[in-house]
C-alpha cells in the first residue's frame, strides 16, 4: 500500500480537490470564446488552490505553511469572483454555480480554521 503524503490526509486538501474536479468540469460548458479566458483563469485559480495546500503542508516550516495556504485563499477569492462573473454572463445554470459556491465555501471555511489552528 502506498502511504499518503502530508497534503493527502488533510480534509482541507481532499475539498479543494473536489472543487478543482467541479471547476474543469463546469468550464467544460463555457463558450469557445472562453477558452483561453475565463475557463483558463478558473482552472489555474482551482488548481492553485489545492496546489498550494499541498506546498505548504510539504514545507517542513510553520511561516511557509502559513504563507502557502494564505496564497491560497488569494487563488480562492479570485475563483468565486470569476465563478459570479460566470453567473451574471449566465454560462453557468443556477445548479452549477450553487454546487461550486458551496465547495467553495466549506474550502474557505477549512483554510481558515487550519490558519486559525497553525497560528496558535
Amino acid at each position: 500500500m502506498i502511504e499518503p503524503r502530508p497534503h493527502e490526509k488533510l480534509e482541507v486538501w481532499k475539498k479543494a480537490m473536489s472543487l478543482c474536479v467541479g471547476v474543469y468540469k463546469a468550464t467544460e460548458s463555457l463558450p469557445a470564446s472562453e477558452k483561453y479566458g475565463l475557463s483558463s483563469q478558473m482552472r489555474r485559480a482551482a488548481v492553485s488552490v489545492a496546489s498550494n495546500i499541498a506546498e505548504g503542508a510539504a514545507s517542513g516550516g510553520k511561516n511557509l505553511y502559513l504563507r502557502s495556504l494564505n496564497i491560497s485563499r488569494g487563488s480562492l477569492a479570485e475563483l468565486d469572483t470569476q465563478m459570479e462573473i460566470c453567473r451574471r454572463l449566465q454560462f453557468f445554470n443556477i445548479s452549477t454555480y450553487t454546487q461550486l459556491r458551496e465547495e467553495s465555501d466549506v474550502t474557505g471555511k477549512m483554510l481558515t480554521g487550519l490558519l486559525k489552528a497553525l497560528r496558535k
